[in-house]
């Protein structure tokens, strides 16, 4: 974007909704809630349909659950 950094998942503020995420940052969002505790990123994976045999992919999604919780 003509030389700017654009920041796709913004920092969290009062009245944010979720709706306001990319859709794979809100799958990985719904993936988390639906667990009964702390999660790995292969179960995540998993269940967002990450093929997790891939470690590339796999270390794509651990960035984005990193980026979240970076955020709020």
């Amino acid at each position: 974007m003509a030389g700017r950094t654009v920041m796709l998942i913004p920092h969290r503020e009062p009245g944010m909704e979720e709706n306001s995420l990319p859709w794979d940052y809100q799958r990985i969002i719904t993936a988390v809630r639906q667990a009964a505790g702390p999660v790995m990123a292969r179960e995540v994976g998993e269940v967002v349909g990450v093929d997790v045999s891939v470690k590339a992919k796999l270390e794509t999604l651990r960035s984005k659950l990193v980026r979240l919780v970076d955020r709020g």
